[in-house]
């Protein structure tokens, strides 16, 4: 497995006047449906296409319910999802709010054989990317 990163140029978002560096960036290699990773599932198991894409949709409705009801969602080796929340400090624990939460993401932290599989990732190194307009 491989994945190709392009090389892009960054300044210091803290020191505007520090002299740019350049960074490896992922570089997408497409995109993979719900349909075709039904697809794929069927062809390891037992169940059709449809069915697979039943059991997939049903899945990927019932994690943001669990992580709603407050809950992680274990997945055994792939990972666990979690809620994490941004928010505004308050002078005492007393005067904390919910309104003081700024944000809420889900967050996704991999199980052991899911890092297994990205520790065997080979990288190729794509094209420059600047954020220079081109003269002329």
């Amino acid at each position: 497995m491989s994945v190709k990163f392009n090389v892009v140029e960054r300044g210091n978002p803290s020191n505007r006047t520090a002299p740019k560096k350049f960074y490896p960036s992922i570089q997408s290699s497409g995109r993979v449906t719900t349909r075709q990773m039904a697809e794929m599932a069927a062809q390891r198991s037992t169940l059709s296409t449809m069915d697979m894409m039943a059991a997939i949709e049903s899945f990927l409705a019932i994690i943001p319910e669990q992580l709603a009801n407050g809950n992680i969602v274990e997945l055994g080796e792939f990972g666990n999802f979690w809620l994490k929340t941004s928010s505004e400090g308050a002078e005492t624990a007393e005067a904390v709010r919910a309104t003081q939460i700024t944000s809420i993401l889900p967050r996704f932290n991999p199980g052991k054989e899911f890092k297994h599989v990205l520790d065997g990732i080979e990288y190729v190194k794509g094209v420059l990317v600047t954020n220079t307009p081109p003269e002329g």
